[in-house]
């Protein structure tokens, strides 16, 4: 028998909602205009010539990328010199790299690169291994293998950011935002996030009305980070589904079980979303 959230679990559901700025009505045309605005004045706010977005194949970058290239079409129909770099950035062969090629076609970038980030990686775990670091398993060296993958791609995306005068465009969502499933300083990281505030439902019904190829905007989501388990669904590595997340987000009704799991992952993965810990100003010792 499933059994409906307790009030607690409501309440704290409300909050969590409010803290990561969901909007329960998805207006679409709204929700388009106000990003893709968004970007075009901070970009021009910057100072800054260009947009630059890593592309994996999923719906959320195909998303991020799209509307980034309409927010500098506009900056151009208004006299701003300004352009998107979208670059893949796979780890040897990318076991669905079509998908990645095709919604670099769809999201009509005016530079497309190609950086394979496998020399970088694996030279960084030989020189942990080199220094003595040891890991319980395999599963656990490939899991923090899989957050360098993440950081290093990042890095990439700020080198070409600094070449091309531009800004880093990131692609995390609520429903990412709510259980933690980022890399810290990886895909967390970045200077602007117009898919803030969204759950997937809402970015995989922004991309239908963008005109994004429908089995792009379906696609089971992977972070595809684990050279042992590759293309693993993020609902498998949650533990919950993105309808449960989606519905909780939303205040539709969701399991107790599967609401105290995801209260659960939002408070583990708090220092995720805060900046660096540190002392207050003036504090007394003690």
């Amino acid at each position: 028998m499933t059994h409906p959230m307790s009030a607690q679990n409501e309440a704290r559901r409300l909050e969590i909602a409010r803290e990561l700025g969901v909007n329960p009505d998805c207006d679409i045309d709204a929700e388009l205009e106000r990003r893709i605005e968004f970007l075009a004045d901070c970009l021009l706010a910057a100072r800054k010539d260009a947009y630059v977005i890593g592309i994996s194949g999923g719906v959320d970058s195909l998303v991020a990328g799209r509307i980034a290239q309409l927010a500098v079409q506009r900056l151009r129909s208004s006299g701003h010199a300004s352009m998107l770099v979208a670059a893949r950035l796979p780890y040897g062969a990318q076991g669905d790299e079509q998908d990645a090629i095709r919604a670099l076609s769809f999201v009509g970038a005016a530079r497309h690169l190609t950086i394979n980030i496998q020399p970088a990686v694996d030279a960084q775990r030989d020189a942990l291994k080199a220094a003595g670091v040891d890991y319980p398993d395999e599963y656990a060296e490939d899991f923090l293998a899989g957050n360098m993958k993440a950081r290093q791609r990042m890095i990439s995306l700020y080198a070409l950011a600094g070449s091309f005068n531009g800004l880093v465009v990131g692609t995390d969502n609520a429903a990412e935002a709510l259980t933690g499933f980022f890399t810290k300083h990886g895909d967390g990281a970045a200077d602007v996030m117009p898919l803030t505030g969204l759950t997937k439902r809402c970015v995989r019904e922004l991309a239908a009305a963008l005109g994004a190829p429908a089995d792009l905007v379906m696609k089971t989501p992977t972070a595809d980070l684990e050279t042992l388990r590759p293309l693993r669904s993020d609902e498998e590595a949650l533990g919950v589904s993105y309808q449960e997340i989606d519905d909780f987000l939303e205040g539709r009704p969701v399991a107790q079980g599967a609401a105290e799991h995801l209260i659960r992952l939002f408070e583990a993965s708090a220092h995720k979303r805060r900046p660096a810990a540190a002392p207050l100003a003036g504090a007394a010792a003690g």
